[in-house]
Order: structure tokens, then sequence, then C-alpha cells
């Protein structure tokens, strides 16, 4: 029920935002703002793993492919009781994994070539568990959605950039631009915190549901360590608003001023300490 609250809000508050943007150029802009905004959202549910599976350049593989990763997927997804979700390997360097889809009967599981390269297969037992626990949670929805939202906003917002150089009609020149400029510098900013206030407890209850589906948090404290030290050396090109859906934020090497403010995952340290205190039985 929280969470299905929580993707409501955000659909909604997509879409308003999109017809307040889009008012800006008077009536038709917000009819125009309201049609991009039920595009937006329609997409966001139906299309969300689709369009997180390809920004990956992910690859689906079968059971004759991988016969270990697909083998110890289906093992996990029987232990929590839910269905197979379809997995997938990303060709990316950076050890790193996701989960994506509307609910677990449309869920995908994704994990990079670098992760399949540096972790142990007990760690990496760890990260699976960890992502189907966001499955049987249900947070790859409200995950997928807060990603196409902060897509979406971007996309407004820049609409209101070119509003304000090109000049709008309806209201004084003046003071559209001053509205529009805010607009486009803000909401994207908006984007940021809504997403960082959804993130880090949905990794805190992942972490522990993962830990106990295995029955032990070592696993995937070992795998965070490393994939946490690999992420700040190895790049990975990744659109900002599709970074909280990975395990461990993989923009997390670039320098970014007030970093600690705009984190959309726990401290990594805290995590470790939250899986070997045992806390998470």
């Amino acid at each position: 029920m929280r969470n299905t609250l929580k993707t409501t809000v955000l659909l909604a508050g997509l879409g308003g935002l999109m017809v307040l943007i889009g008012s800006f150029w008077g009536t038709g802009g917000a009819l125009i703002g309201l049609g991009l905004g039920l595009v937006f959202v329609g997409g966001s549910y139906w299309f969300s793993d689709k369009v997180a599976i390809k920004a990956a350049r992910a690859r689906e593989v079968t059971q004759a492919d991988m016969p270990e990763y697909f083998g110890m997927v289906q093992d996990l997804a029987m232990r929590a009781e839910m269905p197979m979700p379809r997995i997938y390997v990303s060709p990316e360097a950076q050890p790193n994994a996701f989960a994506t889809g509307r609910n677990p009967q449309h869920a995908a599981v994704c994990v990079t070539e670098g992760i399949l390269q540096v972790l142990t297969w007990d760690e990496l037992r760890g990260v699976l568990a960890h992502e189907i626990s966001h499955v049987g949670n249900r947070d790859i929805l409200i995950s997928s959605v807060a990603a196409a939202v902060a897509m979406g906003i971007t996309f407004m917002a820049r609409m209101a950039m070119w509003g304000a150089m090109f000049g709008g009609g309806g209201r004084d020149r003046n003071d559209n631009i001053i509205g529009l400029l805010a607009m486009s510098l803000l909401a994207p900013m908006a984007a940021a915190l809504l997403q960082m206030a959804l993130s880090r407890s949905r990794e805190y209850e992942a972490d522990r549901s993962g830990a106990r589906l295995i029955g032990d948090g070592e696993p995937l404290a070992r795998a965070l360590e490393k994939i946490d030290a690999y992420a700040h050396r190895v790049p990975m090109q990744v659109n900002q608003a599709q970074a909280q859906a990975y395990i461990i934020n993989p923009l997390s090497g670039r320098k970014v001023r007030f970093a600690s403010w705009l984190r959309t995952h726990p401290p990594t340290e805290d995590r470790l300490a939250r899986l070997r205190d045992g806390s998470w039985r």
C-alpha cells in the first residue's frame, strides 16, 4: 500500500509539473503539457523495464548461455516464492547490478560483465538476493517511476529554458523569462531530492531482506565493498536518473560538489555495519 501511494504521488506530480510548465505558453501550452505528462506517465508504468535494459545495453541470457547465473537466480526466486525474473548481462566493465519492472510478474535482473569477473559466486549470490528482494518488496516499480519522473522533469526543464530563450506567449515577456529560467533550474533539483528520499530506505530494506533470504549478511557485505571500490575507479556512462536503480551508485567516482547532500544511496559503510552486526535477522 505504501509503495502504491508513493507511485500514485509520483505519477500525479509528473503530470502536474508538465501542465505547470506548459502553462507558461498559455492554455494551449498547458494542454500540450498534459498530453506529454500522460505519455510519460504511461511510458514509465508500462515500459520502465525496457527503458532501463536498453539504457544498460544489456542482452538477455538463458540457462544454456549461463547455467550458473541462471540457476542462482532461479533458486533465489523460488526461495522468495516469486516468479522467475528475466535475466540480463550488461557489457559494462564496472561491477554493478540492478532490478527493474513494474511487478514480480514483469521483473528483470541485470548484472554487468564487470561484476561477473570481480565477485565470487558466493558474493554474487548476495547481490542477486538483494536484487530479488527489491522485486519481492515491489521497490522496482517505484524506482523505475522515479527515474522516469526525473527524466520527464529534466525534459520539461529544458523546454522551459528554450521558452525563456525564444520567448513565450500570454504573459509579460520579462516575467515569463524569469519564471521559466527559475523552473529550468529548480525542477531538476526537485527530481534529485525526490529520488534521494525514495532510494535510501529502499536500499537498507533490500540489504536486510537479501541477507535474510540467504541466511547470511557477509557475502553481500563483501560484494558491496568490492563494488564500491571499483565504482570509484572504473567509470560508467549512466543517465543520472537511472543511477539510483543500481546496487551501488555507478557515478560514485565523479567529483561532485555537495556530493554527500545529493547521495542517492546510503553510505556503504553504514550498509556494511548493518549487514555485519546481525541487525538484519
